[in-house]
């Protein structure tokens, strides 16, 4: 029973037993995606713990994107159990790159090991590629750069998830997630932006079409020129000389 483990961990404070229960009620399979939390009341008086215990338990979790608290009544009402990683694992980048904690260059370069990953190993089939090429004859048309700088994200997150891994596709969101504003602001430093928009857009379609004639060697290198390109050039160089990294 659970009062035993509440004496056990007794040195944990309240809402971590809170969240340690549902963790183990969502690894056991009593509650899934979509199904709901008991009611406050029920809750802390089935764990021994207080209400307030509980809703900061339950704050922790909207923040980590596991669940979703609605108020009221209806069908919108409680505390369901969602799954969102991309937003809280971008959330907590963006924050550390904030602090400069992690810098900018070693967030750029996790997302070139990813994206070349995921562009290696994207079926060629992959319906994901049917929605990247929408993507691009959209980016075609005339936008402004916060706009197109929204269509890129959501084409190479498309190409991550023709990958199939469910890990690597939550991972880049959350990478791009943390540095897309970045990436807007260095928009200021290059001298001149359509033609930037110009290159990146034939780059896309170079990466796309490498992917689906089934070369993912040729896709991976392609990526990594793209990343890696586009900050060399808006003044976000390589922190070594490494011929590798430029």
């Amino acid at each position: 029973m659970w009062s035993n483990h509440i004496k056990y961990h007794g040195l944990m404070r309240t809402h971590q037993l809170v969240l340690r229960w549902i963790e183990d009620q969502l690894s056991g399979g009593q509650l899934a995606v979509g199904g709901r939390l008991p009611a406050e009341r029920t809750l802390a008086e089935q764990l021994g713990v207080s209400r307030t215990s509980v809703r900061e338990a339950i704050r922790v979790l909207e923040a980590m994107g596991v669940v979703r608290a609605g108020v009221g009544s209806g069908p919108e009402a409680g505390t369901v159990v969602i799954s969102d990683p991309t937003a809280a694992l971008g959330s907590a980048l963006r924050l550390h790159v904030a602090t400069q904690h992690l810098p900018v260059e070693d967030v750029v370069e996790t997302r070139v090991l990813l994206e070349s990953w995921a562009a290696a190993r994207a079926r060629p089939d992959a319906p994901e590629l049917d929605l990247a090429g929408a993507l691009l004859d959209d980016m075609d048309g005339g936008h402004t750069v916060d706009d197109f700088l929204a269509l890129d994200v959501r084409f190479h997150l498309a190409l991550a998830d023709a990958a199939g891994n469910a890990v690597v596709s939550a991972m880049m969101g959350s990478l791009r997630e943390a540095i897309q504003g970045y990436a807007g602001q260095l928009t200021a430093n290059l001298p001149d932006w359509d033609a930037t928009a110009s290159r990146l857009r034939a780059e896309h379609r170079e990466i796309l079409a490498a992917i689906r004639k089934d070369d993912g060697g040729r896709a991976a290198e392609l990526v990594a020129a793209h990343i890696r390109g586009y900050y060399k050039e808006a003044g976000l160089g390589p922190k070594d000389s490494d011929p590798a990294r430029t």
